[in-house]
């Protein structure tokens, strides 16, 4: 399955008019045939707010997987878990499970279909870290839980950063006062072209070294 990703305008830079509905969806997920992996994918939703986000993902979804017929949350993230949201045609029924599922995950099950597994992106990551952690939830190779993704891009953000701040020395003192660092793996954002919404094939995750 293509994946459909859309990296702007992030929630904190969207009109406060704008409802998170009305937004181009924020999408990844895994090729069409691909081997089951722990995840089918990634989901950037503008907000917490499941009763406004659901109905555009199940919009997208559905005419792809079937009816949504239920979704299940970890509440950890999520200040309000309705028991129920109208989408297109129908209501979706909601459920919740503190322990049993991860907390960055969002479980999809289409009746007599099948079910999906969705990484949740929160709402506030930067579009880089959110491209990356896009690309490697729709690798249909992966065998990383959706918290361990987390882990892995916030891991690739501080070595970025230290990085940056590193060079920032070395210009500053004229290339004499710092060593250069060890090579690190960067992270690199999937800019998708043809605007705010874009389809692009799903991508092999460039994973950090020595993990």
């Amino acid at each position: 399955m293509a994946a459909t990703i859309s990296l702007s305008p992030t929630i904190e830079d969207r009109p406060a008019s704008s409802s998170p509905a009305s937004s181009s969806l924020r999408l990844s997920l895994a090729p069409v045939g691909a081997v089951p992996a722990l995840l089918d994918g990634a989901w950037w939703p503008r907000s917490r707010d499941l009763g406004a986000e659901l109905p555009s993902l199940t919009a997208v979804l559905e005419p792809r997987w079937g009816r949504i017929t239920r979704v299940t949350v970890n509440p950890t993230h999520w200040p309000a878990v309705p028991r129920k949201v109208p989408v297109a045609g129908h209501v979706v029924k909601v459920g919740w499970f503190l322990t049993e599922q991860d907390p960055h995950e969002l479980l999809l099950l289409s009746y007599r279909v099948g079910r999906w597994n969705l990484l949740v992106i929160p709402p506030q990551t930067d579009p880089v870290s959110a491209a990356w952690l896009m690309s490697a939830a729709s690798n249909p190779l992966g065998t990383s839980t959706a918290s361990r993704l987390m882990e892995q891009a916030v891991r690739l953000r501080t070595a970025w950063e230290t990085d940056r701040s590193l060079e920032a020395v070395w210009d500053s003192e004229g290339g004499h006062g710092a060593r250069v660092p060890a090579a690190r793996p960067r992270i690199r954002a999937v800019m998708p072209e043809g605007g705010d919404q874009a389809v692009a094939p799903a991508a092999t995750p460039t994973r950090p070294m020595g993990m």
